[in-house]
């Protein structure tokens, strides 16, 4: 239960001052799982934050400086990635043609986020083709990895 509550006031970079008590952090440009993955990681019984990363709004200094968190970088194909977020807007009922879904905007996003994850050598899931069940699974065997060095 711990877990959970952790997991729910940590959602999308709230409470950045007390992500070092979490096991997991999970960063990622806009609709990358990063709500369902943490709330599934919690259900396991990992403290999980998570984080948008966006360009134009950098995160939190405390970010690059946790210790005790395993940080990890979730990615996706733009083309899929556009996919996703088109449909998240018609189900809003907003314009499907924003900068939101712009083929270059996207991309560099995803550039973005990637130099992010590579430059401070955080481990990174694509979860392109993967169900939040593969990428929580791939996330808690890197965390084991991590805790068995």
């Amino acid at each position: 239960m711990e877990a959970i509550q952790f997991t729910i006031a940590h959602d999308d970079g709230i409470n950045a001052h007390n992500w070092e008590e979490a096991d997991i952090v999970l960063a990622g440009v806009s609709r990358t799982s990063k709500t369902p993955t943490s709330i599934y990681l919690a259900n396991r019984g990992y403290k999980t934050a998570n984080i948008p990363i966006v360009p134009e709004s950098p995160p939190p200094e405390s970010l690059y400086t946790l210790k005790n968190p395993m940080v990890v970088g979730l990615i996706t194909n733009p083309d899929r990635l556009i996919q996703v977020r088109r449909n998240r807007l018609l189900s809003l009922n907003q314009a499907p043609d924003t900068d939101y879904v712009d083929a270059e905007r996207v991309k560099s996003e995803v550039a973005f986020a990637r130099r992010m994850f590579s430059d401070n050598d955080w481990p990174v899931i694509d979860v392109t083709r993967r169900s939040i069940e593969e990428s929580a699974a791939a996330i808690i065997t890197l965390f084991n990895e991590r805790a068995n060095i």
